[in-house]
């Protein structure tokens, strides 16, 4: 783990900070950013995040990621972003050996499986419990796309 990451385990950082800190997540950062959301995970919360690392973006079929950032896509982006956020803090130990579906910010459902490590949707976790001052954050291998509604 790179020292930057094993210096949020102590706490200090916000989830933004602790992301960033990591180096990981230029691609989550620029998003954030552009949907308008930084402020919203720099505040109190706490806040649980699915925090898709830069290689999970690149999954995406290409031109995705750019035509997100548009302004135009504004809505869309922070409707994607927000369905990777569940209200309060979640660490791993409150999933394992439990299937449950979790209310996220976007106001969509997102199925945790935590019997065989711990999967988001179709999405496994890969690194669990990267404390922030105002929550955690849980890596995930694959970006969460809520349900068409």
């Amino acid at each position: 783990m790179p020292a930057a990451a094993s210096d949020a385990h102590h706490g200090k950082k916000d989830i933004v900070d602790t992301a960033v800190a990591a180096g990981q997540f230029k691609t989550l950062a620029a998003a954030l950013t552009a949907a308008g959301l930084v402020d919203t995970l720099k505040g109190e919360g706490p806040f649980t995040v699915f925090a898709p690392t830069d290689a999970a973006f690149a999954k995406l079929p290409a031109g995705t990621v750019e035509n997100l950032l548009k302004p135009e896509n504004k809505a869309q982006l922070s409707a994607i972003l927000t369905y990777h956020v569940v209200p309060g803090k979640a660490p791993a130990s409150a999933v394992t050996g439990k299937v449950s579906d979790v209310v996220t910010v976007n106001g969509a459902m997102l199925k945790i499986d935590g019997t065989n490590g711990v999967k988001v949707n179709d999405a496994s976790v890969t690194a669990a419990d990267v404390m922030a001052s105002n929550g955690v954050i849980h890596v995930v291998d694959t970006v969460l796309l809520p349900p068409a509604k």
